[in-house]
């Protein structure tokens, strides 16, 4: 007599009934390869999936197939630098049970890719603040990398992306965000591959407010500005702009940084002499906010007569305001610093110059809606 084995047979080993790709001990399985549990006949009772990553471990989750024979995780993609956990019980045909534990580690590139995000986080901006992303790295598959970020607003207004080049990516609404508007910013850009054998690193949310609304609007030929908030005329203060031949840009432009004292330096934005020095150096420039990237700053200036302002044209670009040395609280510079915020609007009008090009700091509000929207890579 050959006992029980010896009538019915011996069990099935647990890898003849429970099927798992890829395969246990599997090493380097590449993002796109598939997660897959199944029985060729009988049912899977139950499949639980944990994948390790940075230290954590976190449920995958997954559904069943109407038959009960096949299990596959809800996100197809696999994660890269992990390593999978899969359990699973199964009843084959004949009735019996078995159970199966498996793991595979995913593949971990040598090189990745990151955006650099403006604004901060829980920052408080202007209306005119425009979410931009500057990656390190140029983006070949923008469409994926465009996907794999989410720009939303409460209250809810539409959010559009637009590409300039292939390493900057900028997220508005059509007009100025309303004043109060929380936005958030969600990065899902790890392991979404940018470009060949690159993948993005960044798994990450962040969010901002945006403040009062501020709008000042700067007249080259009037020599003056006016401050708007919240739509009502707060001041109109006496500025000094580009001279003739060094011109101010013309359009809308957003503060993106503010500085107490910084130095400036002809020579590091073209305006150089001969002997190949800057046209001017001047170390301690006080209440000094960043309009642009080549270069514009609205600033105080306590190098020039007082009688300059609101008169005469004199900067190399830059806009002016009455200033002391060492920036004064109670000058029109230091009253115009002291109630800004990163994001607030300038405007220029009247200059004998271009407009600012849309991708020249924070410019995108110079590009009409339907152009912005063209932008996008997602089509």
């Amino acid at each position: 007599m050959g006992g029980i084995a010896g009538v019915f047979g011996a069990p099935p080993a647990p890898e003849d009934v429970i099927k798992v790709s890829p395969g246990d001990g599997s090493r380097g399985v590449r993002p796109g390869e598939r997660l897959r549990v199944r029985v060729p006949d009988g049912r899977l009772e139950k499949v639980n999936v944990v994948r390790s990553q940075d230290a954590q471990e976190s449920p995958v989750p997954g559904h069943l197939s109407a038959d009960g024979l096949t299990w596959e995780p809800d996100e197809p993609r696999l994660a890269l630098a992990a390593k999978y956990t899969v359990d699973a019980v199964a009843v084959d045909g004949d009735g019996r049970r078995s159970a199966r534990r498996t793991t595979f580690t995913t593949y971990v590139p040598e090189e990745r890719f990151i955006g650099y995000v403006a604004p901060e986080n829980r920052a408080t901006v202007g209306t005119g603040m425009i979410v931009s992303l500057e990656f390190n790295r140029q983006i070949a598959n923008r469409a994926a990398v465009e996907r794999a970020v989410r720009v939303t607003a409460r209250p809810a207004v539409e959010i559009r992306p637009h590409w300039f080049g292939r390493t900057r990516l900028d997220f508005r609404p059509e007009d100025y965000w309303k004043p109060g508007t929380q936005v958030t910013v969600a990065l899902r850009l790890r392991d979404v591959e940018g470009l060949p054998g690159v993948y993005g690193l960044q798994h990450k949310t962040f969010s901002f407010t945006v403040g009062r609304s501020q709008v000042s609007v700067v007249d080259a030929a009037a020599h003056s500005m006016e401050v708007r908030r919240d739509g009502e005329p707060l001041a109109t203060v006496p500025v000094t702009t580009g001279a003739p031949r060094t011109t101010t840009y013309n359009g809308k432009m957003v503060v993106t940084e503010m500085l107490d004292v910084t130095r400036m330096n002809g020579a590091t934005v073209g305006f150089k002499k001969r002997d190949g020095k800057g046209e001017y150096d001047i170390p301690d420039v006080p209440h000094a906010m960043r309009l642009t990237d080549s270069g514009t700053f609205l600033h105080g200036n306590y190098w020039a007569h007082h009688t300059v302002f609101g008169r005469t044209n004199i900067s190399h670009g830059c806009i002016g305001l009455r200033d002391v040395k060492g920036g004064g609280s109670d000058t029109p510079a230091g009253w115009f610093f002291d109630r800004s915020l990163i994001g607030d609007v300038v405007e220029v009008v009247n200059s004998n110059d271009k407009k600012v090009a849309p991708d020249n700091g924070l410019g995108g509000w110079n590009m009409d809606w339907n152009a912005w929207k063209a932008g996008s890579a997602v089509k």
